[in-house]
């Protein structure tokens, strides 16, 4: 087991000096589209969210759930438990959140109906775009507060409205407000007309997406609470077992390993269908996040 350990432990450490040095160093190969495996690898350490407070978080709750697991290894010399612990450190509060992320969409949803609002009045009144938008800065609803002032600075400090006004939808990471953002980025290319009236239709077209989501959203507290319940009943048989572990000496044997991996597995799947009926399908972006666009700039992100 010591030399199986060990064995395990020089190829890992091998592998992440070579995954850095390629990091670093980088390769002659020309990038291409990413595979199914590297989506899904990106998806995992960065999930859907480009704002930098959400990947962090997601990141070191990961990294957190992977020491646990591993310790978990380690002391009590079942792989599987070590890969159940490692889950449920990320997986538990996820679970019990399901409704938090929906509730805060809507809300920074029916901040943007009014920022958008606000930015068509201003037009109305004959001010251009660019002034427009630094002149909400002041008066940003407290969900895109941030947002709102760091989009001001950007067009301030001379950066290209189109870059500067992609960056902010990188930063909501909504669909409805990239549908806000890009007769914002085509205004700023041509100066059409018509920019008001468009901007009005939106907010409207908003403010009834946001009345349909809490409705909806509403009618959605049972399932959550159905999550929410069987999410505490595992962690209480959880802790109860971690109390009593003569109730769980029978998987200590190889098949018992095996048979609660594919215990955890049906059951994990439930749960995560679950949890999928209470929350929205999430929509896919209008605008593509601009990397790419960030680097040949020489922007450095917020």
């Amino acid at each position: 087991m010591i030399s199986l350990i060990a064995l395990l432990s020089a190829v890992l450490s091998l592998s992440g000096v070579v995954v850095g040095v390629v990091g670093v160093v980088g390769t002659t190969r020309p990038r291409g589209p990413d595979s199914a495996v590297r989506r899904a690898i990106k998806w995992l350490w960065s999930g859907h969210g480009h704002r930098r407070v959400d990947q962090w978080t997601r990141r070191t709750t990961l990294v957190v759930g992977l020491l646990a697991g591993a310790s978990t290894w380690l002391l009590s010399g079942w792989p599987v438990a070590g890969l159940l612990v490692g889950i449920a450190v990320p997986g538990i509060p996820w679970l019990f959140l399901a409704g938090t992320a929906e509730r805060r969409a809507i809300e920074r949803l029916a901040a943007i109906e009014s920022w958008t609002r606000r930015v068509a009045d201003i037009v109305a009144n004959g001010l251009g775009l660019q002034a427009a938008i630094v002149a909400t800065a002041t008066t940003a609803p407290a969900k895109i507060e941030h947002e709102v002032r760091g989009l001001a600075a950007d067009l301030q400090a001379g950066t290209s409205a189109e870059y500067a006004l992609r960056r902010f939808a990188d930063e909501i990471d909504d669909y409805t407000c990239d549908q806000v953002v890009a007769p914002l980025v085509l205004h700023a290319g041509d100066r059409g007309e018509g920019l008001a009236s468009v901007l009005t239709d939106l907010s409207r077209s908003i403010a009834a997406e946001v009345e349909m989501r809490r409705t909806v959203d509403a009618k959605r507290a049972g399932p959550r609470f159905a999550v929410r319940f069987l999410t505490g009943m595992t962690v209480a048989v959880l802790v109860f077992f971690v109390v009593n572990p003569q109730y769980l000496a029978p998987y200590g044997t190889a098949f018992g390993q095996l048979l609660l991996l594919v215990l955890a597995a049906i059951y994990t799947g439930l749960m995560i269908w679950v949890r999928n009926l209470s929350v929205p399908s999430r929509r896919e972006r209008l605008l593509a996040p601009l990397p790419a666009l960030a680097q040949a700039a020489g922007v450095v992100p917020r």
